[in-house]
């Protein structure tokens, strides 16, 4: 790490954007104090709230006992060593260890002592560090902060809300209480169960999310398995699903095919029901939408009834 310059990065939260180099041999401490020398302005952040230091080539990061605490990738630490591309999750800024070219600014960008607007952050003079303190909700992208490592920091520092998230298939919320997914939707379609919703807003690649404050919505469907299961059955069936082979497009058409390849009497009572679901439904995602089961096992028995023979694929011709 000798001659590696590191920087903290600012990757979602009010000062999103914003860099704070880091200098080896010194400390340097984090809190809504204004005269600290990162200053984070917002309630959930304690007054002196955790304490870097770089020393011997190495970054720490240890918590001064804040009240909410202090997370790293997900975990609640007291003192642990941080290395590139760890992410720290204080008050609702999550920032992430980076390499620098030694050229970061401020969040917000350079501000000139007395500056009143926007957030405070360090080295811009104690007028400027007092700034407002208006809220601000947890807001970055994706391609940033994957929604995996997103909720395991949500689930563990139990935050509350719903979290917005704009991806490439839709408008996706997740309702959390106290850190636990209670239920989910994509463009509020009642097809799709929460848990389905789950599982594909976890493999979304690109797109932005933004914490809202809490909603007092009742849901007849609650989900009550704890945050990191969900989270690992999602990451399984994406394993599952992307070994298999020949998957039609969800725009796809499903028709019965004309002469049967297979006797409907040697199907199994599940194929019997996607034989139908597909019949009603038609479209290959609609079929995934209201199928009860889960979306790998959906795939497979879409695709027995293909390779049997029994339906035929036809890509859609919508513009």
């Amino acid at each position: 790490m000798s001659g590696t310059q590191y920087a903290l990065r600012f990757i979602s939260g009010k000062y999103q954007g914003g860099e704070f180099p880091l200098k080896m041999d010194r400390e340097i401490i984090i809190g809504r104090s204004s005269d600290l020398d990162m200053v984070l302005v917002e309630d959930m952040v304690s007054r002196k709230h955790a304490k870097i230091a770089t020393h011997n080539a190495q970054i720490i990061i240890q918590d001064l006992g804040s009240t909410n605490g202090t997370f790293v990738n997900g975990e609640k630490i007291k003192r642990v060593r941080l290395r590139e591309g760890d992410r720290i999750l204080i008050g609702t800024s999550i920032i992430k260890l980076v390499l620098s070219d030694g050229t970061a600014v401020p969040a917000g960008g350079p501000r000139p002592a007395g500056a009143t607007a926007g957030p405070a952050m360090p080295g811009l003079g104690a007028q400027a560090k007092r700034t407002t303190t208006a809220a601000r909700s947890m807001a970055g992208t994706i391609d940033e902060i994957p929604l995996p490592d997103l909720l395991q920091l949500l689930s563990t520092s139990k935050k509350s809300g719903v979290l917005e998230v704009h991806g490439p298939n839709g408008l996706g919320r997740i309702y959390l209480r106290k850190g636990q997914i209670y239920y989910a939707t994509i463009d509020d379609s009642f097809d799709l169960s929460p848990r389905k919703a789950v599982y594909r807003m976890m493999v979304w690649e690109s797109g932005t999310f933004e914490l809202q404050p809490p909603d007092d919505k009742e849901f007849m469907e609650e989900l009550d398995e704890p945050t990191e299961g969900l989270l690992m059955e999602a990451m399984r069936q994406l394993d599952e699903i992307r070994r298999l082979e020949n998957l039609p497009a969800r725009s796809a058409l499903l028709i019965i095919a004309n002469p049967i390849g297979t006797p409907l009497r040697s199907l199994t009572p599940e194929q019997l029901d996607m034989l139908q679901l597909a019949l009603t439904s038609g479209q290959v995602g609609t079929v995934l939408d209201k199928s009860p089961t889960t979306d790998f096992d959906t795939y497979t028995a879409l695709l027995a009834l293909i390779g049997g023979g029994v339906l035929v694929v036809q890509e859609s011709t919508a513009a």
